[in-house]
């Protein structure tokens, strides 16, 4: 018995041919055809469970036609498929009703899921969102395996409000992907708010968030809007969310299971309508287990969870960045250049510590300072052989100057912010970044003797106890060795 018919449109017979014979064997009834018109004729007379077609067709690009099968059929779920595999591809499919969109090539066992779903979980009609995206910018480039799967999850949550946690190493682009979700999502004509958790003075951050009212603290002058009141009816960005202190956590928390919120010194509740994206490069779970982060705001920030992958995890899409970073530097002004293939091959094998965002300064920086038109492999090679170079075995720090080590690490720490300051409370975070791996250390080494590890690292035995409750230190106790 047939679990239903599916329609099928591609130009290329081949395709046609292996989808066939596994829509077949999953126990499908198959029609196959090569053009849009015959598609659309089968979809008018009420043919077929689901379609599967290609975006381009030899006659009409089907997202021209997918508004019409909407409108016709808004229950027929329609799979679209693409080898041009961009960010826009798959918004396209999403705001013009699509159920799914999947990349070229596919994997049929994954096909066969979603038809699966398809048919199981039939949809009512989804709002069409903008008709017309040609000539936009790309938020988003790569074509990349892991980039697809990003590209697929955002396009299933445009049309939705729920919270996303973006997560992965600075210069990965989660502000990019933030604003992707608000541009092309359903609160595009609201404001995007964002703001860095880790830029702010950790006195100032409720202020900064819910607003003031006038004599709030001193300095409080007049009546300040906070980020929520700046975001209402839009999205409200939170980068590095895991530098807010656990007093701001608490009153998130509030606002996340009420809906509400109070300025500061002020007493009447406002009701919110945002969207919260938070984004972080730290392991949440791991600041959990430090006494760090609120679990239970963890769980309400982390409704939809994306990783972003580093460049050192796609570096296929390399080419694209470059050709793409290359494109907005002659819109600025700069010369026009052109990347030789052995120098897009040596990018390819580098770490890139600083990932997307190095990239970018690097294509930069080639453009402005070297006036020939070709960029060499020589060239990239020697623009990335300082970093190379400082990583080298030959130049490791010696690890028993610890002293010099914290140096350097705080020269690194405060370049991070450029020509600004650090937040508040720089002591006391060192002190515990310094305490954990510590006290760990010495109880390893004492094999979990309290005892032994208060006389060794010279506290009493009650400051020691508090400490590993405190930072949640594990104690594992060991025999002594034979």
């Amino acid at each position: 018995m047939s679990n239903g018919t599916i329609l099928v449109a591609d130009d290329d017979a081949a395709i046609r041919t292996v989808l066939n014979q596994a829509l077949s064997r999953a126990g499908y009834s198959v029609r196959l055809t090569s053009n849009a018109a015959t598609l659309w004729r089968w979809v008018a007379e009420g043919e077929g469970d689901v379609v599967i077609t290609d975006v381009v067709m030899p006659d009409e690009n089907v997202f021209d036609l997918l508004p019409r099968i909407k409108r016709t059929r808004p229950d027929l779920p329609v799979i679209v498929m693409s080898a041009q595999n961009t960010f826009m591809t798959a918004i396209r499919a999403s705001e013009k009703g699509a159920y799914d969109y999947l990349p070229k090539p596919f994997d049929l066992k994954e096909l066969i899921t979603v038809v699966g779903r398809a048919r199981a979980e039939p949809r009512g009609p989804k709002r069409v969102g903008r008709e017309d995206e040609t000539g936009e910018a790309i938020p988003l480039v790569g074509r990349s395996p892991a980039m697809q799967d990003i590209y697929r999850m955002l396009a299933r949550l445009m049309q939705t409000d729920l919270t996303v946690m973006i997560s992965g190493e600075s210069g990965t682009g989660k502000e990019l992907v933030a604003r992707a979700l608000h541009d092309y999502g359903k609160r595009r004509k609201g404001p995007f708010v964002a703001v860095n958790m880790a830029a702010i003075p950790r006195d100032l951050i409720e202020s900064e968030l819910f607003g003031h009212e006038r004599g709030a603290f001193t300095g409080a002058q007049t009546r300040s809007a906070g980020r929520f009141e700046q975001a209402e009816g839009g999205t409200l960005f939170l980068d590095e969310i895991g530098d807010m202190p656990m007093d701001a956590q608490t009153r998130l928390l509030r606002v996340l299971q009420q809906g509400e919120y109070t300025t500061v010194g002020g007493r009447t509740p406002i009701r919110t309508d945002v969207r919260i994206v938070a984004a972080t490069n730290k392991d949440l779970r791991v600041l959990i287990r430090q006494g760090l982060f609120r679990e239970d705001l963890f769980f309400r920030l982390n409704v939809v969870p994306i990783r972003l992958p580093p460049l050192r995890e796609r570096a296929d899409d390399i080419p694209d960045l470059v050709r793409h970073f290359l494109a907005i530097t002659e819109k600025e002004g700069l010369p026009a250049k052109t990347i030789e293939p052995g120098a897009i091959e040596a990018m390819q094998h580098y770490r890139w510590p600083g990932n997307v965002r190095e990239l970018e300064n690097l294509v930069r920086r080639v453009t402005a300072l070297y006036p020939q038109e070709r960029i060499s492999a020589a060239l990239i090679e020697s623009e990335l052989a300082p970093t190379v170079e400082a990583e080298a075995p030959s130049n490791v720090p010696d690890p028993n100057d610890l002293s010099g080590a914290v140096e350097r690490y705080l020269t690194r720490y405060f370049s991070g912010f450029g020509e600004g300051l650090p937040p508040p409370g720089l002591y006391h975070r060192i002190l515990r970044e310094i305490e954990m791996p510590l006290i760990s250390a010495v109880l390893g080494a004492t094999r979990g003797n309290q005892i032994k590890a208060s006389e060794l690292l010279g506290v009493n035995r009650n400051t020691l106890r508090k400490k590993i409750r405190d930072l949640d230190v594990q104690v594992v106790r060991r025999n002594a060795r034979i």
